[in-house]
């Protein structure tokens, strides 16, 4: 078995992992070893697919994603076997750069709410004032300066603006204004509800992952960072209840890497399965796969969070459609409150998208896909096996809050009423509720087939308005017509129920919190409470699931990490890093 000693070893270089390979390196003072379970994307390397600002062609290629995972979205009722849900498909990144290089690119860092919800809650110095000046950072932003921007951070961060978008979100974007939202220039920096050009992690319409903006040529060339890609982590290794290093399957055969300090980054589904299967958990599930017991933490796994999501989409006219000329699909976000007794102000968000696929029939259907911001619904990760081969089992049980139930189901009548205002109905058609199938995955997979698919529907689709509308309505739709939901509360709730999906954002697995709750599983500097050297930075530290897309929040917990990290040392010691999609 080959060897290697390190200060800090980072294993996964997900968002999260970059960022601390870059950070923990930069001194020149600590042996850094960075391991990923993907492929690499060395600069000017990185594939087309990666860097381009439309995501979706990367994020449906079975080489991107760890492709054994699949997740229970709906609640699964445990005392009834026959009425189990189906588990479905759930994307999770697997290269360098983790999902930083194949998510939608959309910077946001949600509301100041949201961090001094996590201090109250335990995660001390975690508030808005706590972590602003790690999000200030690691931005670069192109538009806004002021003191709640950075401008020499490795991100950049911009918006496109909307005398360049297309004519549909144009449109959408009045008709947000005709349902009574305001406009707003910079969703970082003005924090109330209203409308706003999104900000994107994009320089020059080009993607700029974490890979991209913290491991950039000067950064690879330390000579104290070593990165070994397509390299599987295995085990922790322990020595009387310490966690001195990690064993790995790297490209040349078995690795054994020794280190004082291990930071897990794997994320909120692999980082507590991690934690699992080397004996960090509720103990009576460990000793039910005959794991040894090195610490009893009831809390690695539960309190998993997600945004559940529906869209109502629409035919969308020639005139309105997105051209060539611009790849970008997503220019125009909503920020609102639905006035749910105990939900904080700006719970709900919306992305207009226009542009729904890489294929014809994409480029002719738009889409108000709207989302719960801060869910109540709380799921859980657990083992199937003790081997790390296995994927864990994973149950989000969106919904199973009434609460977000009802806002979700309001939101798609929000979406509806908006497609409803004068300024949709000018350039759209036939609106009807959309969700993110099994088979829509099925044709976002670039091929022949399903471009010669779509071709034919497409063709359909621009056809007269009653052919369209029978494709629209047997073809494409799978609920039934957005007019009969509107009007039967019993059917839109069933629709509601069925057809939920996540947006990527998975949290709060390992949640931080004081180091006297027995239902946290970090302290506020990402320790893991009772086992000395390990740490956790990701999303599944994470008290709650902010209102935001969880990049830039992931982005900034990394940066505050790693200078908490950083700050320990006076000088050259031994530590270890385990990060993003490395389980």
């Amino acid at each position: 078995m080959q060897t290697l000693e390190a200060d800090f070893i980072i294993v996964g270089g997900g968002s999260a992992g970059c960022v601390l390979a870059n950070r923990l390196s930069a001194s020149g003072r600590h042996r850094v070893v960075l391991i990923e379970a993907g492929r690499d994307q060395p600069p000017d390397r990185e594939e087309p697919a990666i860097l381009d600002s439309y995501p979706r062609v990367a994020y449906f290629n079975p080489a991107n994603i760890w492709a054994d995972l699949k997740v229970f979205l709906e609640p699964v009722p445990h005392n009834d076997p026959a009425g189990q849900p189906k588990a479905k498909r759930y994307e999770q990144a697997r290269l360098m750069g983790g999902g930083s290089s194949l998510n939608d690119m959309q910077a946001n860092r949600g509301l100041p709410s949201d961090y001094d919800d996590w201090a109250a809650n335990g995660a001390e110095g975690w508030d808005w004032q706590g972590v602003l000046p790690f999000f200030r950072k690691l931005e670069r932003d192109m538009d806004f300066a002021g003191p709640l921007h950075g401008d020499t951070g490795p991100i950049p961060i911009r918006r496109i603006q909307p005398e360049v978008w297309p004519g549909f979100s144009r449109a959408a974007a009045a008709a947000m204004v005709e349902a009574g939202f305001l406009p707003m220039q910079d969703q970082n920096a003005e924090f109330g509800d209203g409308c706003f050009p999104i900000a994107i992690s994009n320089a020059y319409d080009r993607r700029v992952s974490t890979a991209i903006a913290y491991l950039d040529n000067s950064t690879r060339r330390r000579s104290n960072l070593t990165i070994i890609a397509d390299c599987r982590v295995e085990a922790l290794t322990i020595s009387d209840g310490r966690v001195t290093g990690v064993t790995a399957r790297a490209p040349d055969g078995p690795l054994a890497i020794s280190g004082a300090e291990t930071i897990i980054c794997a994320g909120a589904l692999h980082s507590p399965a991690m934690l699992l299967r080397n004996g960090i958990g509720p103990a009576a599930e460990l000793r039910a796969f005959g794991i040894p017991v090195l610490a009893d933490r009831r809390g690695v796994g539960r309190n998993l969070q997600e945004h559940p999501a529906l869209s109502v989409s629409a035919y969308i006219r020639r005139e309105a459609r997105l051209q060539p000329a611009l790849r970008r699909h997503t220019h125009l976000g909503l920020r609102y409150s639905s006035g749910q007794a105990g939900a904080p102000q700006g719970d709900m968000y919306m992305v207009a998208l226009s542009k729904t696929g890489w294929h014809p029939v994409g480029l002719q259907l738009g889409s108000l896909v709207t989302w719960v911001n801060r869910p109540f619904s709380r799921g859980k990760v657990v083992l199937t096996s003790a081997s790390a081969a296995v994927e864990p089992r994973v149950e989000f049980a969106l919904l199973s809050d009434r609460r977000d139930l009802d806002r979700l189901m309001s939101g798609l009548r929000l979406a509806a009423g908006i497609f409803d205002q004068p300024a949709l109905r000018a350039v759209t058609d036939d609106p009807f509720p959309t969700s993110y199938s099994e088979r829509v995955r099925d044709l976002g997979i670039v091929s022949t087939k399903n471009r010669i698919l779509t071709s034919i529907l497409a063709f359909g689709l621009d056809g007269p308005a009653w052919l369209r509308r029978k494709l629209l309505r047997h073809v494409v739709t799978e609920g039934a017509p957005l007019e009969r939901m509107l009007a039967d509360e019993e059917i839109l709730e069933h629709f509601v129920r069925s057809a939920v999906h996540g947006v990527w954002h998975a949290s709060g697995s390992c949640r931080m919190g004081a180091h006297g709750d027995p239902d946290a599983v970090v302290t506020a500097d990402g320790r893991v409470i009772g086992v000395p050297g390990l740490r956790i930075a990701d999303a599944s530290v994470m008290p709650s699931v902010p209102s935001a897309n969880t990049n830039i929040p992931t982005i900034m917990i990394a940066e505050k990490i790693s200078a908490a990290i950083l700050s320990e040392q006076p000088g050259p010691t031994a530590a270890m890093v385990v990060s993003a999609d490395a389980s």
